[in-house]
């Protein structure tokens, strides 16, 4: 997609998106989209093994709550598909007493993880094809904090401006890569919730 033609940068997630996120195919149709960044119901239904009726069905239902749209430079019955934005957020604060879009959350939540496991593992299959300068700036590392729930929120903004910054420096360079960023952060003390 042209730049001027990029979504919108993020969206923050209310309970009635997360329900709707919140089923298999979607969220693969979803994030299939946020990878490609435009497609038919067809390419996607090809990409994802299933039915372009099926495909179609869904889209419709994520347009439903703004998270897919129509680019309107389709053909005919054939809509060409782009996420409504880069990125979203969600917070369970938003969701909390909604027992619904508590259970869509964290259905989501977990289907997350699983794609990162999923992708990380089709990495490790791969890895031993790419040159060893990506091989060695690429993998997993960890480490930990000690923070407040609101020093976590700022660690978080200062992380996602750093991507921001890096989003686009590498495009006409056929050197670079697309590279996938994920930020996971969790308690390490799962038996010892904080008070208050």
């Amino acid at each position: 997609m042209p730049p001027d033609e990029q979504p919108a940068e993020g969206l923050r997630l209310d309970a009635a998106a997360l329900k709707v996120l919140a089923h298999p195919l979607r969220s693969r149709l979803h994030g299939r989209l946020r990878n490609r960044g435009t497609a038919t119901a067809t390419e996607l239904a090809a990409d994802l093994g299933t039915n372009s009726g099926a495909t179609s069905y869904h889209l419709r239902k994520l347009e439903s709550v703004g998270l897919v749209e129509d680019t309107g430079q389709g053909e005919g019955k054939r809509r060409l598909w782009r996420p409504s934005s880069r990125t979203h957020q969600y917070a369970m604060s938003d969701m909390a007493g909604d027992e619904d879009a508590e259970t869509a959350l964290n259905w989501l939540s977990r289907d997350y993880v699983r794609h990162l496991g999923e992708r990380s593992e089709r990495w490790l299959d791969v890895e031993a094809a790419w040159p060893l300068a990506w091989r060695d700036a690429l993998g997993v590392n960890d480490d930990a904090v000690v923070a407040t729930a609101e020093q976590v929120v700022a660690m978080y903004a200062e992380i996602d401006e750093v991507v921001k910054r890096y989003r686009r420096v590498g495009q006409g360079n056929p050197a670079a890569r697309r590279v996938s960023v994920w930020t996971v952060m969790y308690p390490i003390d799962l038996d010892r919730p904080p008070r208050g």
